[in-house]
């Protein structure tokens, strides 16, 4: 067996399962889930239709590369949406089975562990396949903890220059997970001066771009910022995307990778060997969902309306900014926040993910300590009942 695979850590609903094990919730109380980031608006039925029609091309094996018209259509979205000014889909721009497997995959693909002291930099909280990815391609995890203090935007600047000097990966989510900040211009622009100096790779993890609450206020692409800083080549960057929260389609399994030509090519070789090739029936659901904005703007209201509604509510007992962008509030509890998780489901039988599952002990703090993640990810009713019960029992706590 593969002994880093002793590496990885419990995956955080591994996790909380442990933590809520021998507790017997409320039976009276409906059950209600703000724990887990898996939309649960409606697929469109464009995409329903489309998925559908394109079923008759399973008689054919489909090509890892992708068809050239889901790549034209991911390309042509890029560009309109983030205002670029050109994007070869047949260059720079790969489908991929969800961000997911290629967040993981592209480390295996980046990362050289023959190199002295392999060091994959990821912000602290973060999406935990970012250090499994890092530790299975053979890298140590270096983790930038999140400054509440500069709205948890990752300190870039406090990373010593030996740890650059080691760095051949940087993960950066944007919006974030679990704080909801888009970063700004002026930090992609440091990343880039950073990865020019060091020689570094910049993996943007993009999966949450759609979800915000100004239709006047789109988050900002690292691509655009690229594209901004006289980087139109995209070099050593890449982007991260996909259908799962821009279209309600978690299983559908699609998403795309887009940027730096030369990575785009190496990590297509890759995934030729991994066998990471999409269904037909997939792809033409894809071109379908990529091709519509009106299904997005509305998926964008509801999540608008849920947290000007539902935010306020929680921050008149929890301190919980509201977020740039995503699905997720951030909130503060009045104390240790894995018993808040437990003692909230215990009583009211609703579900959130403490903080610290989700971050690591790092310079001499954990930065998800005493805070939970609450997904606002179900229908408005389902929402508005479980921030009631999360309100009052935090009352009780004061």
């Amino acid at each position: 067996m593969n002994p880093r695979l002793d590496l990885l850590q419990p995956y955080p609903f591994e996790r909380l399962r442990a933590l809520f094990a021998g507790v017997t919730p409320d039976a009276a109380k409906a059950p209600i889930s703000l724990s887990i980031g898996e939309p649960k608006h409606r697929t469109p039925k464009l995409v329903l239709h489309a998925l559908a029609a394109g079923g008759a091309g399973l008689a054919n094996y489909p090509m890892t590369a992708g068809a050239p018209a889901l790549r034209e259509a991911i390309a042509s979205w890029l560009v309109r949406r983030h205002g670029l000014r050109t994007l070869d889909p047949a260059t720079q721009v790969l489908p991929t089975l969800g961000s997911r497997e290629a967040l993981f995959g592209f480390a295996q693909a980046i990362v050289d562990a023959s190199r002295p002291n392999a060091t994959v930099v990821v912000p602290n909280p973060f999406y935990q396949i970012y250090e499994g990815a890092a530790l299975l391609a053979g890298a140590q995890p270096y983790y930038v903890n999140a400054d509440p203090s500069r709205g948890f935007a990752p300190d870039w600047s406090s990373v010593p220059a030996n740890v650059w000097a080691h760095a051949q990966l940087v993960y950066v989510c944007s919006p974030d997970n679990p704080t909801g900040r888009v970063a700004s211009i002026d930090e992609w622009r440091q990343l880039f001066d950073l990865s020019d100096r060091y020689g570094f790779t910049i993996a943007a993890d993009e999966c949450y771009s759609e979800i915000y609450f100004d239709e006047a206020k789109p988050t900002l692409s690292a691509l655009t910022a690229a594209a901004r800083s006289g980087r139109d080549d995209f070099r050593r960057l890449v982007a991260f995307g996909s259908l799962s929260k821009r279209s309600n389609a978690p299983g559908l399994r699609s998403g795309y990778v887009a940027g730096d030509a030369a990575l785009v090519k190496r990590f297509l070789l890759y995934r030729t060997y991994h066998g990471s090739a999409m269904s037909p029936a997939v792809a033409a659901a894809s071109i379908a969902a990529w091709g519509d904005e009106e299904h997005v703007v509305e998926n964008r209201r509801k999540y608008a309306q849920k947290f000007a509604t539902l935010q306020p509510r929680v921050a008149s007992v929890l301190e919980c900014p509201l977020p740039d962008a995503a699905f997720y509030l951030w909130a503060r509890t009045p104390g240790d926040d894995t018993t808040f998780a437990r003692e909230l489901y215990a009583e009211e039988n609703v579900l959130v993910l403490p903080g610290s599952f989700i971050a690591r002990e790092a310079h001499g703090t954990n930065p998800g300590r005493n805070r939970v993640r609450i997904a606002l990810v179900a229908e408005p009713d389902e929402c508005s009942e479980g921030i009631s019960r999360l309100v009052d029992f935090a009352r009780r706590r004061r």
